[in-house]
């Protein structure tokens, strides 16, 4: 459980990297996808960079 989970800004956002497991990312532009993402559950660790270069980074669980 987190007790101080930051909310993420998507206004802030332009692009949305998924790390996927054993490697390999997908790029994905972040239009729409926040109604699809539950960033608050234990899905793994967010990376949010997007203060500094628009970019989100997930890690989902076993890859984080």
């Amino acid at each position: 459980m987190k007790l101080f989970a930051r909310p993420v800004d998507f206004s802030r956002v332009r692009t949305l990297v998924y790390h996927l497991p054993k490697g390999p990312a997908l790029t994905l532009p972040p239009e729409g996808l926040e109604e699809f993402l539950e960033l608050e559950l234990n899905t793994g660790h967010i990376c949010d960079t997007s203060e500094i270069d628009g970019v989100l980074h997930l890690f989902p669980k076993g890859n984080a």
